[in-house]
């Protein structure tokens, strides 16, 4: 029977569908099908406000354009609608995902005499190898984690990669040889290289520009933070029980997470949460699913072409992306030498200053502290400059450029060099155990700050492909983390602690110091010029 408008039942009701995309994503001129540049200002202004404006082409008088929108400016399925409270809870529930994976990449170095005695590793490289290839494997996890959460969706990806990380994580603690303990290290490095990878994306999903910094400045601590938990719960563990309860101590761990997760963690990648509404409207209306889409359809593009689309999209963010490369490369080096320092702070305690099992590992504080002091000072600091530079660079209340984050790049690059050679120059004279320890502390904050600052870059500048991009850059600082604690050894062998750390330093200047200046000269025109910049 005919409504009393002229049109069918089923059709005048697609007619009240006002749902709205994040995005503004527009299928017919495609974004990755199509690869074609927008206007940048707009779509960040999209971002920032959340995606609510009004479209009047896609109005209650052309129902048959199929396009599934948010319930108005305030639907509060949009995940930008949600409370304070849901927003924070997620932010935290996947702060502890993130954080288990990189506390069991280093939990294990205390025990590494006791499993090599137990499993018959006697090479030195072996030993060191059971303790990096776990880090190797986070360059392959984000290659297909990444992009698999902006097709499914944060949450299912986050918690299917958890359980997986669980259970070869179980596995190394039931190895009986070594080969089995490198091969379920490396698997389970893949399932916890995950939340690394898509985190990102979930700050981007939940906040706008001018309330990330804050936001970014708690997720952001977990996977540099983790390292240095990592051996001061191991070497306790070891001291009081064995090796393998390093194992089960982190699997419990991550079982107490899961379960954290099934009960607050929810889907925030809007065109997933359009793609669910868009499937419920079809099995309440009685139209076939395929006659709706939203921003996550691509024109002419089946699923299994979308989702190749995907999975290549990190290739060719870092084949084409300046921008992506320039601060690949910086996070490469940075995240290398904290988990260089990390190989090389047991021998330095146990060995250069005889200090007894478990006290040593007292030292790591030094580290977790630093983390902790220069997340604090960043998080409330970067929103506030932000948010100053808009109001000068942006008065008429236009959209706010991801070059916002760089100015607290600068103070980074110097510290970081300095905190170095610091901690480097004193371990050589063998001073007193707090100098070390001060220039572990410096370094440390300064690492955490330029983490936090590309973090946010990268979100604000590619803040629907958050995750790729993040992906990305953790691809590539996974690899230095899985190679440099490798040659560490050799070289404090031949130059010593001093001029090994000079050396380190000085890279660390080369790289940071024209780094923000790039960014903020070339940044916006080098995003302008880009087909994945929002």
């Amino acid at each position: 029977m005919a409504s009393s408008s002229g049109k069918p039942p089923a059709e005048e009701k697609l007619a009240t569908v006002t749902i709205q995309a994040q995005d503004q994503f527009d299928p017919e001129k495609g974004q990755d099908g199509g690869d074609s540049p927008r206007d940048d200002q707009q779509q960040q202004k999209e971002h920032d406000e959340g995606g609510n404006s009004t479209d009047e082409h896609h109005s209650e008088d052309k129902p048959d354009d199929g396009l599934v929108r948010w319930d108005g400016p305030d639907d509060p399925e949009n995940p930008r609608n949600w409370t304070k409270r849901r927003k924070w809870i997620t932010i935290i529930c996947v702060s502890c995902f993130t954080l288990i994976s990189p506390v069991a990449s280093s939990i294990v170095a205390p025990g590494l005499p006791a499993i090599a005695k137990d499993l018959h590793i006697t090479q030195s490289i072996e030993q060191a190898l059971a303790l990096s290839v776990f880090v190797a494997a986070y360059a392959l996890g984000p290659v297909v984690w990444g992009p698999l959460s902006e097709f499914y969706g944060r949450a299912i990806i986050i918690q299917v990669s958890n359980v997986w990380f669980l259970l070869f994580n179980l596995g190394c603690g039931l190895a009986r040889n070594k080969q089995q303990m490198f091969a379920f290290r490396f698997l389970a490095g893949i399932g916890g290289s995950a939340p690394m990878a898509i985190g990102a994306g979930v700050v981007g999903d939940l906040f706008t520009a001018e309330e990330r910094g804050s936001a970014i400045g708690i997720y952001s601590m977990a996977p540099v933070l983790g390292p240095a938990l990592g051996p001061l719960a191991g070497g306790w563990i070891v001291q009081r029980v064995s090796w393998r309860w390093v194992f089960f101590a982190s699997t419990i761990a991550c079982g107490a997470v899961q379960a954290a997760g099934l009960l607050f963690l929810r889907e925030t990648f809007a065109p997933v949460v359009l793609g669910r509404k868009r499937d419920r409207i079809a099995r309440e209306t009685g139209i076939a699913s395929a006659a709706l889409r939203t921003e996550l359809d691509l024109a002419g593009k089946t699923r299994r072409q979308t989702l190749l689309i995907a999975l290549t999209r990190p290739f060719r963010m870092l084949a084409t992306q300046p921008i992506v490369q320039l601060l690949s490369l910086y996070m490469m080096y940075i995240y290398g030498l904290i988990y260089l320092v990390l190989s090389t702070f047991a021998s330095l305690w146990a060995t250069e200053y005889g200090e007894a099992s478990g006290i040593d590992g007292l030292n790591y504080l030094s580290i977790g502290l630093g983390f902790l002091a220069g997340a604090q000072v960043t998080a409330p600091l970067q929103d506030r400059i932000y948010a100053a530079l808009k109001r000068r660079y942006a008065p008429d209340g236009g959209p706010g450029r991801p070059e916002f984050r760089v100015p607290l790049l600068v103070p980074s690059a110097v510290l970081l060099p300095a905190g170095l050679l610091v901690y480097s120059w004193t371990a050589q004279a063998h001073t007193h155990w707090i100098w070390p320890n001060v220039g572990a502390f410096v370094f440390s904050a300064a690492l955490i700050v330029a983490f936090q600052c590309v973090q946010a870059y990268l979100v604000d500048a590619y803040t629907r492909y958050a995750a790729s991009a993040v992906g990305v850059v953790t691809i590539l600082r996974s690899l230095a983390g899985f190679g440099f604690p490798l040659f560490a050894p050799a070289m404090y062998d031949r130059l010593g602690y001093g001029k090994g750390g000079t050396i380190l330093a000085a890279i660390a200047i080369a790289i940071g110091w024209p780094s923000p200046i790039l960014l903020w000269i070339y940044g916006e025109r080098l995003r302008a010029a880009g087909q994945f910049s929002t």
